[in-house]
C-alpha cells in the first residue's frame, strides 16, 4: 500500500465512523498538531498518541459540531509526505450557524503507520 492510499483509508474510515480502523493506521506516538482556533483546543493543541487524539479531538467534534464531516478534494504525495486538500462541514451547536471551511491536512508516514498530523483549517468560518 502506498502512502497516499493509507491515508485514503484513513479518510474512508473516519467518513463511515470506524474510529477504531482510523487508529490501527496510527503510530503509538502519533504527534497530532490541531489548529488552536478550534473551539475545544486548549494550548497548543499538540496530542501525543492515539489515545489522546480520541480524548482530545475525536470526542469532542459531536459536543461542538452537528453533522461534522469532512470532503476530501485531493490527496497527493511524496516522499514520506501526504497532503489532503478540502473542507469541513458541519453546523456549530453554539452558534446555530452552518459552516463550509477551507481545510488542509499534512500527514506523515513511517514504517507504515500514520506518525505525524499537521492542520491548517479556516476556523473564523468554522467559529462564525
Amino acid at each position: 500500500m502506498t502512502n497516499v492510499d493509507l491515508v485514503k483509508q484513513a479518510y474512508s474510515h473516519f467518513s463511515t465512523g470506524n474510529v477504531p480502523g482510523v487508529l490501527a493506521l496510527f503510530d503509538s506516538a502519533m504527534e497530532w498538531h490541531e489548529c488552536k482556533g478550534m473551539p475545544f483546543v486548549k494550548g497548543e493543541g499538540v496530542f501525543t498518541g492515539p489515545e489522546a487524539v480520541v480524548t482530545n479531538v475525536f470526542m469532542h467534534l459531536p459536543v461542538f459540531f452537528d453533522g461534522f464531516n469532512i470532503s476530501v478534494s485531493e490527496i497527493f504525495g511524496a516522499d514520506d509526505k501526504v497532503v489532503m486538500v478540502g473542507y469541513y462541514q458541519g453546523t456549530n451547536i453554539a452558534t446555530g450557524n452552518s459552516f463550509k471551511a477551507n481545510a488542509t491536512h499534512v500527514w506523515t508516514v513511517k514504517n507504515g503507520k500514520l506518525s505525524r498530523f499537521f492542520q491548517a483549517v479556516d476556523t473564523a468560518t468554522i467559529n462564525n
